[in-house]
């Protein structure tokens, strides 16, 4: 059998345990995990969690801690499931490579070749008027906004409250996420919007996934869902993912924040819009079986879904100095790491102050949920937690606690 689909069995079937045999990590220094977030919930810091370490496509660890909800008690089990949040992006990104890798779409064509709405943009620039007041001119876009844009958050488009200035009463004054809504009148919403930066210059964060989730529907001619499903959830096995979670016998294994850590979307509640930003659920095994399909360059079980190529290409920084696009002023890679499509690179061995591997590709969701795949390493690490107050410091020290029980 390969690595790949006895790490899919194991993952599938695992109830509990920690097995570090012949991959290189020390069961001792392992356990300080299990000790870290045993305390974490007997401090009353999170109500529970999941940590999954996978090398060379077997378990390393995988430990479920504390309860998916308080309120309820039920303990908690590798079914499930999360909000993703920010950690849904990748797997929009993987969605769109495929169809960039079949020539469907390219990264250089411009988005209104898709949504002609966003032809002729109209980008925000701030001056100080004559009464010493700033200003907001509107200036037209030196170049479209690309697909490739997009992927690395190089479109100026941005979040709502990652806006400053005058151009932030534009937001307001737009509401762009009030009613019930689909993807194609989201896209048109944001389309109304004047750019913060001009395309291709500045690494900003925003809804420029969501307006790339519109695009796999055009060009598809399937909603974001369908599509997914067709290609990437239904062959992955990955029967707990998807936007949200409507059945009445699953909808108890949705995770839940402490009361006092509050997140502000119920999944099981059906909304029209799937965003392709935000908007996944998902849990602990899917996603083993997602990343170890990118780490294995594209394939799992036998079944190819991007090239090896198209995989490292996605993989690699894409704003470097040559890229000519500057981080923003809140640059959340980090010190020390690029972006790709879809994903924070890391591109120096130091400077982070996280350990880790250059090259090594990760990102994570608001309410807590953080994946990292280092192919130096033949690693994919899983942290499942709904905390959108703790999950920075527990990030941060899972990486060092892991790298820490490496032997050599």
């Amino acid at each position: 059998m390969r690595a790949a689909a006895v790490a899919t069995a194991l993952i599938v079937g695992w109830a509990g345990c920690a097995c570090a045999d012949g991959l290189r990590l020390s069961q001792q220094r392992l356990d300080r995990i299990t000790a870290y977030f045993r305390q974490q919930v007997t401090d009353g810091r999170i109500p529970g969690a999941i940590v999954m370490i996978q090398r060379h496509g077997k378990p390393a660890y995988l430990k479920t801690f504390g309860v998916r909800d308080v309120t309820t008690r039920r303990p908690m089990t590798t079914d499930t499931i999360f909000r993703l949040y920010s950690m849904s992006k990748p797997i929009t990104a993987v969605a769109a490579m495929m169809l960039v890798e079949e020539g469907r779409l390219s990264l250089d064509d411009p988005l209104s070749k898709y949504i002609p709405e966003f032809a002729d943009m109209k980008v925000g620039v701030e001056r100080t008027g004559a009464d010493g007041q700033a200003v907001l001119d509107l200036v037209p876009a030196q170049r479209p906004i690309t697909i490739q844009d997009l992927l690395r958050h190089s479109s100026g488009i941005v979040y709502d409250y990652v806006v400053f200035g005058p151009i932030k009463q534009n937001h307001i004054d737009a509401d762009i996420l009030a009613g019930d809504f689909d993807n194609a009148e989201f896209a048109r919403r944001i389309a109304k919007l004047p750019l913060a930066y001009q395309p291709g210059t500045t690494w900003a964060y925003g809804y420029s996934f969501d307006v790339l989730a519109r695009v796999i529907e055009v060009v598809s001619g399937q909603s974001l869902r369908e599509f997914e499903q067709d290609r990437l959830f239904g062959p992955l096995g990955m029967t707990g993912t998807g936007f949200y979670v409507t059945e009445p016998a699953q909808q108890d294994k949705v995770a839940e924040p402490l009361p006092s850590d509050p997140v502000h979307e119920n999944p099981r509640i059906r909304k029209r819009w799937e965003s392709g930003g935000s908007g996944m659920v998902s849990t602990t095994a899917d996603l083993a079986r997602f990343f170890q399909m990118l780490l294995n360059g594209g394939t799992l079980n036998g079944r190819r879904y991007l090239s090896p190529r198209m995989v490292d290409f996605m993989l690699a920084d894409s704003i470097g100095p040559a890229a000519g696009v500057r981080p923003w002023l809140f640059y959340y890679p980090g010190a020390g790491f690029g972006f790709g499509l879809g994903f924070a690179v890391r591109t120096d061995a130091g400077v982070s102050p996280w350990a880790g591997s250059v090259g090594q590709v990760d990102w994570g969701g608001a309410a807590g949920t953080y994946f990292w795949i280092d192919r130096q390493e033949d690693m994919v690490v899983l942290l499942m937690v709904q905390t959108p107050t703790q999950r920075g410091p527990i990030e941060s020290a899972l990486k060092s606690l892991i790298y820490g029980a490496f032997e050599k």
